[in-house]
């Protein structure tokens, strides 16, 4: 890539982030390009599809992704607060911009989805908590990975959505913990 198109296409990424946050997932791409200083052309050039896009934003958020996990198994305590605590953080993972939850959670497991790489290291971080919880016998023996991820990305979509806080979601979480628990 040359070294413009290289600046264009970080600073579209960068601006995009901004925008993301501010109005969410559905803001104008042309509100985008023009805040970028580029032309509506340059930015479908570098992202044909406004999930090319959100793929590229969301690169960084898979190292956030990878730490949360670790931070999770390195948890000494009851498997319940380890569980609903990874569920808290799963939560504000997909949570950072307006109508993430959403995006995120239906594109779990849609194999044509552009960010479904992305979807992918979230389920993994996902089955990394489920196997600990596995391994010592606290789980239920026919949970999978997809359900609990599709089941946490609910709430949070129902929370992204009737702008609900942290303590209004976590007695969701808690049905949802105390289901998959034995």
């Amino acid at each position: 890539m040359r070294a413009d198109a290289k600046r264009n296409y970080d600073r579209i990424v960068e601006v995009a982030r901004e925008v993301f946050r501010e109005q969410g997932y559905d803001a104008s791409l042309d509100e985008v390009a023009k805040r970028a200083g580029v032309g509506p052309g340059t930015l479908y050039r570098h992202f044909p599809q406004r999930e090319n896009l959100l793929d590229a934003i969301m690169q960084s958020w898979v190292d956030r992704v990878t730490e949360a996990a670790d931070k999770a198994l390195a948890h000494e305590g009851p498997d319940r607060e380890l569980l609903l605590d990874w569920f808290q953080e799963y939560v504000a993972l997909i949570s950072q911009h307006k109508g993430g939850p959403a995006k995120i959670t239906s594109a779990m497991g849609d194999p044509d989805s552009p960010i479904i790489t992305k979807c992918q290291v979230l389920a993994e971080a996902n089955q990394r908590v489920i196997d600990r919880l596995r391994q010592g016998g606290a789980l239920r023996e026919d949970i999978e990975t997809l359900q609990v991820c599709r089941l946490v990305g609910g709430i949070a979509t129902v929370a992204d959505q009737g702008d609900l806080d942290a303590p209004a979601v976590r007695p969701m979480l808690e049905v949802v913990a105390d289901g998959l628990l034995r």
